[in-house]
């Protein structure tokens, strides 16, 4: 049988349509499990563009003031409130957890289970701080603040409809990402992976670990820093 004479196919502008659209090379040996979670983080991030579409178009036309996040947000250390203190603790750990995960896809790669599995443990462990923050920073806005999702003493009453409703939305995403994390550690400890000489999986949580910590940032921005 006679070889493909590649050089026959098109070039340049021609070339690149021609492999995306013949789906032959751009997506050829791409496992499943990589494509559909691409698929599903990007109708993700309609729904997030979407809250945080709707949150600018409120702020806009409301004509009453919004409130501000330096006085909401608050925490208050030593008789002394810091603004936002709490929420650069929250930042700082998902972020540092975006950070392990990569060190554990690393060991992934390089099929170190122990070390594989001890830095996904660290990364759940971070989402779990994360979570355990967002409680206690929900708890003291409805307990201590009055803050509702009607209506709050701050000001623009649609500030607490979107900020439980975005917040929660991707508080529910790290919940996820904690349980899925802790499965995929225990089942690299385990040597799972190893015997299926398949380490894929890791690759694919980190791609939605690291979704999760980039939404995070935007409303890291809309919400506290706006």
């Amino acid at each position: 049988m006679s070889q493909f004479d590649i050089s026959k196919l098109p070039q340049g502008g021609k070339g690149f349509m021609h492999d995306w659209g013949s789906d032959q090379r751009a997506f050829k040996g791409v496992p499943w499990g990589k494509a559909m979670m691409w698929i599903f983080l990007v109708s993700d991030t309609f729904i997030f563009s979407c809250f945080l579409i709707s949150l600018m178009t409120a702020r806009a036309s409301t004509t009453v003031p919004w409130p501000y996040a330096s006085e909401v947000f608050a925490l208050t250390v030593f008789g002394v409130e810091v603004p936002l203190l709490l929420i650069a603790i929250m930042t700082f750990v998902l972020i540092t957890s975006s950070g392990t995960m990569a060190i554990a896809v690393k060991f992934g790669y390089e099929k170190r289970r122990k070390l594989c599995a001890l830095f996904l443990l660290f990364t759940a462990l971070g989402g779990l701080a994360f979570v355990g923050m967002q409680a206690f920073e929900w708890t003291k806005l409805i307990v201590e603040e009055g803050i509702r999702p009607w209506e709050n003493p701050y000001g623009a009453h649609q500030f607490g409809g979107f900020f439980f409703m975005i917040t929660g939305f991707h508080g529910l995403h790290v919940s996820i990402g904690v349980i899925y994390l802790s499965t995929v550690a225990w089942r690299v400890f385990a040597g799972r992976y190893e015997r299926l000489d398949d380490y894929q999986i890791v690759e694919v949580m980190g791609l939605y670990w690291h979704f999760v910590d980039l939404v995070w940032i935007f409303i890291f921005a809309f919400f506290y820093l706006w």
